[in-house]
């Protein structure tokens, strides 16, 4: 079996122990101390510890616990792939990894406390490594999805002025091809078993690094992630997220909501590009001490997910309500779960349809919650409430959640609003700290004494919240944020399109779809319209990432617009929605 670390891999098919074993009292104890903490934060602001690194107060008390004989030493991490490979390390191994890792990062790549480094790696154990290792150096940890194309990714080194690249052999031509305009790129690493001119390699440093590393006394604010997140008049933001923001902020996530316990084998199957991968495969798991699994899993295919279900004993599942749509269309029930017992998911409203198939084929509810890329969790279902199918759950702690209008004057319930977080008098700390580089959308965000999450919903009498729709044009589609701007832009760049416009478009699978509007150049009018959308949706994918291409065109005379000449998406959305 091949093994992409020198280390113990443990290849026998695991058998967990039981609970009470797994659960000893210091493991209990651990779990109570950072909840605690995390409630006595929510309280009172001037609680928040001046300092925190969730390397060392979090995944290091672990790996002590597993020194001193007080929890037993499992998985802290599973990865499998297709092939049969698979990795399995406890919390003193990942320390022992990802501490080699820090030294990688520090000295032959020469970085240091506060600089940034775009990560873009599918679902391998390094992505783990890198992510933990960022956390011990203090240096500013930025994902992304392996389907940006280079031009996406010149524009992140460009924004985000990040010093270092990490990727694998599929993205580093397109690195290279926008390296000569990246002033700010001065090191490139890849993750290969093979050596690349101009690239360090991971795999040989990690051999050589030294095991010995102190980790940096990061304060609690400082910041420790970025995501670039789509928006509907420009590029991706850049959303800033503190060590204690995410570091903290998710535990009682993962308490609650996600309902593990150091006993729980937890699969997520998330992109290690979107935001989801660090909610539900870093911070949540293992603030509750629990197994992170992992499949590498190249693409969403519901025989191996409910295979791997089958075959291996995850206690936990977390998928996009598109993907449970998915598998109970391919029908489960000729499978057994024997160790499955918890289920959620988030990223875009759950069909109650798909919530009563899979609770018919599976037995188990769907818990769904709500959140974003500037927050933790907002809003859960969690066992023990009710669940009425449809809703996104009741507000979660720290979070003061309402409907509010406009101005930020809360709504009567049943009311549609925007759904907002309280910020004043006390701002939240697990809220995101900044839109980097841009203070205009940062204010914008706030109205009142609220932040506009720039969503519309409904509270009802019980205090469920019921998801109404994006108070922008954004789309969603599988759970992917798809800004219309990105699109508009590559559609412009081929020479039969005079203008275009972007919006979302209703789809049973995926809720919602990518659909362009589009008005010819004189010269292309006559072009057959089947071929040319065919062209133009080739055309997309290969500007910018393939996920955001229109899946439906439409050939129109003109679009919508204001008196000022502005794009009417609303009008579009509206059309296509049947809310003209």
């Amino acid at each position: 079996m091949k093994t992409l670390f020198k280390l113990r891999i443990l290849q026998s098919v695991w058998t967990p122990q039981s609970p009470s074993r797994l659960f000893h009292k210091d493991n209990r104890r651990l779990v109570s101390q950072i909840v605690s903490h995390y409630e006595s934060i929510n309280r009172c602001e001037q609680e928040l510890p001046e300092h925190f690194n969730f390397a060392s107060d979090v995944l290091d008390k672990w790996s002590q616990l597993e020194k001193d004989g007080k929890r037993l030493a499992t998985a802290a991490f599973w990865w499998i792939n297709d092939k049969g490979d698979e990795v399995k390390w406890s919390f003193e191994e990942l320390g022992f990894l990802s501490r080699k890792t820090a030294n990688v990062l520090s000295d032959p790549c020469g970085l240091q406390r506060g600089d940034r480094v775009i990560v873009i790696l599918p679902r391998i154990p390094e992505w783990w490594l890198l992510n933990v290792a960022c956390m011990r150096t203090g240096i500013v940890f930025i994902p992304g999805t392996s389907q940006l194309t280079a031009k996406d990714i010149f524009y992140r080194l460009q924004a985000s002025k990040a010093k270092c690249i990490i990727t694998n052999d599929t993205l580093a031509p397109a690195v290279d091809s926008v390296m000569p305009n990246c002033q700010f790129l001065k090191t490139k690493l890849i993750v290969s078993e093979g050596s690349k001119d101009g690239w360090l390699n991971f795999q040989e440093l990690l051999k050589v690094a030294p095991a010995d590393h102190n980790c940096v006394k990061t304060k609690s604010r400082d910041p420790m992630l970025i995501y670039f997140t789509s928006g509907s008049t420009g590029p991706p933001k850049m959303v800033e997220h503190s060590h204690s923001s995410y570091g903290i902020g998710f535990t009682v996530s993962g308490r609650y909501w996600l309902n593990l316990t150091p006993s729980d084998i937890f699969w997520n199957t998330s992109d290690t590009g979107w935001v989801k991968a660090v909610w539900s495969s870093v911070f949540s798991p293992w603030s509750s001490g629990s197994c992170v699994f992992i499949h590498s899993m190249p693409r969403f295919e519901p025989t191996t997910i409910a295979n791997t279900l089958s075959r291996y004993p995850i206690t936990t599942f977390c998928t996009a309500p598109t993907a449970y749509c998915m598998l109970v269309q391919h029908g489960l029930t000729r499978y057994k779960f024997m160790s499955l017992r918890h289920c959620v998911t988030g990223g875009e409203p759950l069909n109650p349809e798909v919530m009563n198939q899979w609770k018919t084929q599976t037995g188990l509810d769907i818990y769904e919650a709500y959140g974003q890329t500037e927050t933790v969790t907002i809003c859960a279902n969690v066992k023990g409430m009710k669940i009425k199918p449809g809703s996104m759950g009741k507000a979660s702690p720290p979070y003061d959640v309402q409907v509010v209008d406009d101005q930020g004057d809360i709504l009567p319930r049943g009311e549609e609003g925007n759904i907002a977080i309280r910020i004043k008098p006390t701002r939240p700390f697990c809220l995101f700290s900044q839109y980097l580089d841009n203070p205009e959308k940062t204010a914008s965000t706030e109205h009142g004494n609220f932040y506009i999450t720039g969503d519309r919903g409904i509270m009802d009498e019980e205090g469920y919240f019921w998801f109404v729709g994006r108070s922008d044009d954004i789309i969603n589609s599988s759970g992917y944020r798809i800004g219309p701007f990105e699109v508009e832009s590559a559609l412009i760049q081929h020479p039969a399109v005079a203008e275009s416009a972007v919006a979302s478009s209703p789809d049973p699978i995926r809720g919602e779809m990518v659909k362009a509007f589009v008005v010819l150049n004189p010269g292309f009018l006559s072009h057959d319209p089947e071929k040319l959308a065919l062209e133009l949706q080739e055309h997309v994918k290969k500007i910018t990432a393939p996920y955001k291409y229109p899946r439906k065109v439409e050939f129109v005379q003109e679009l919508p617009k204001t008196v000022a000449g502005k794009i009417q998406r609303k009008v579009l959305r509206n059309k296509e929605w049947g809310r003209a």
